[in-house]
């Protein structure tokens, strides 16, 4: 099954204070940014076409009285962790998919606790009973299936998808419903004719496979209900493949120098767990960036000589992006992962200059000791809210499905 909290960063606010009840509420990045973005919002918000993802001054066209709330994720992550310790009273296989959501299999529960539905609804009901916060829940076979089920399903419902009645519910659903299928994708197969997931089933998956490459035939399963992708259990510790970190900013990033400090964040958070895990060497270096209308790109590059250095990281990752994007279109969010990991010892280049390195080993053995927002570079001065955060100790757990491999983000 696939939980999902139902517009959880306003849900808890406006559990914490009941004069925001039923009221127009979205919680965004930068309140008092006219361009900081709604990351959720309240259902009376939503009921006037307030949509994650908006800045603010679009939002309060729609909602003139529009309460804008500053997020606060460590208060989120303190529900998100108390809602797994509930899951934890049903299974062992869970797997996040972010900060608000999660898939457990509780095939092997159910002996003891009862119907796939019945377990759903005892899980509905702690949650709400323990923390007030409500959740959508998809019941199904697999993976995908269960996690359409709970985006099908209203605030505080259940929807169950089987084999026996999958076709007359997914089927007929626009294509884009179908998780891993974004804008990009979805224009490549609308101009295909493919519209509906029935379409993307039904169609010929050697043309697709043409026209999407590998990728044709992952949504083809998907779309047929084969995904076999399991429920990893969260204490499991996989082989390690790529070692990344992503962000959605709370302002959209104009210029270069704003894109700098981001990546200085999210390459200081991968060298430490770099270090962490003894990684010596990587080979090739990944970003991704969704633009500002949430079209997404990804480019990598082979590197000619990996590093441990935030500085030397950072600069690969800006100058591959300088590389590749022209600026035309802000940018919203952007991820660095790094892959082909060798974890054995290497020999020492005794020419190679190790000062800098060694500068910030230093740094970060004080980080370590007075936690990583106390001790920070100075370009990240330029940005208070940034450089506030600690992206490393608060990082969003993808699943291990999204990446198609084991990975560490």
């Amino acid at each position: 099954m696939h939980v999902d909290l139902n517009n959880f960063y306003a849900s808890v606010e406006c559990m914490l204070n009941p004069k925001l009840s039923g009221k127009d509420v979205a919680v965004c990045g930068a309140s008092e940014d006219r361009h900081g973005i709604v990351l959720a919002k309240s259902k009376e918000a939503k009921l006037k076409g307030v949509k994650t993802g908006m800045t603010i001054w679009e939002a309060k066209k729609l909602a003139p009285n529009l309460i804008v709330l500053t997020a606060n994720f460590p208060l989120y992550l303190k529900y998100s962790k108390i809602v797994r310790g509930i899951f934890e009273n049903y299974t062992d296989l869970i797997e996040p998919f972010g900060i608000d959501e999660s898939w457990l299999d509780v095939t092997a529960s159910l002996n003891i606790l009862g119907s796939p539905f019945e377990i759903a609804t005892k899980i509905k009901n702690e949650i709400f009973e323990k923390t007030k916060l409500t959740v959508s829940i998809g019941i199904s076979f697999n993976k995908i299936f269960a996690k359409l089920g709970s985006d099908i399903a209203k605030n505080d419902e259940i929807v169950e998808i089987s084999k026996n009645n999958f076709k007359q519910i997914v089927w007929p659903r626009p294509v884009e419903e179908l998780l891993y299928v974004g804008k990009a994708t979805k224009r490549k197969l609308n101009k295909l004719n493919i519209f509906s997931i029935g379409d993307l089933a039904n169609y010929d998956v050697e043309i697709l496979n043409k026209k999407l490459g590998k990728w044709g035939n992952y949504i083809h399963d998907f779309a047929n209900g084969k995904d076999l992708t399991p429920v990893r259990n969260m204490m499991q510790i996989a082989p390690i493949k790529s070692i990344g970190n992503s962000m959605t900013v709370y302002k959209d990033l104009r210029t270069p120098q704003e894109v700098k400090v981001v990546l200085t964040l999210l390459s200081g958070s991968i060298i430490s767990r770099l270090r962490d895990l003894y990684v010596q060497t990587y080979n090739i270096i990944h970003i991704h960036i969704t633009k500002s209308n949430l079209e997404s790109l990804s480019f990598q590059k082979k590197v000619e000589e990996s590093t441990l250095s935030t500085v030397k990281l950072t600069n690969q990752a800006y100058n591959l992006i300088l590389e590749n994007y022209n600026f035309f279109e802000p940018i919203r969010a952007i991820g660095i992962s790094v892959s082909g990991l060798n974890f054995s010892f290497k020999q020492e280049n005794i020419f190679q200059n190790k000062k800098l390195e060694k500068l910030e080993l230093a740094a970060s053995s004080i980080q370590k000791k007075y936690g990583n927002t106390k001790f920070k570079r100075a370009i990240l001065l330029i940005d208070k809210k940034l450089s506030e955060l600690d992206i490393k100790e608060e990082h969003i757990i993808h699943p291990e499905s999204f990446f198609r491999g084991n990975t560490s983000h």
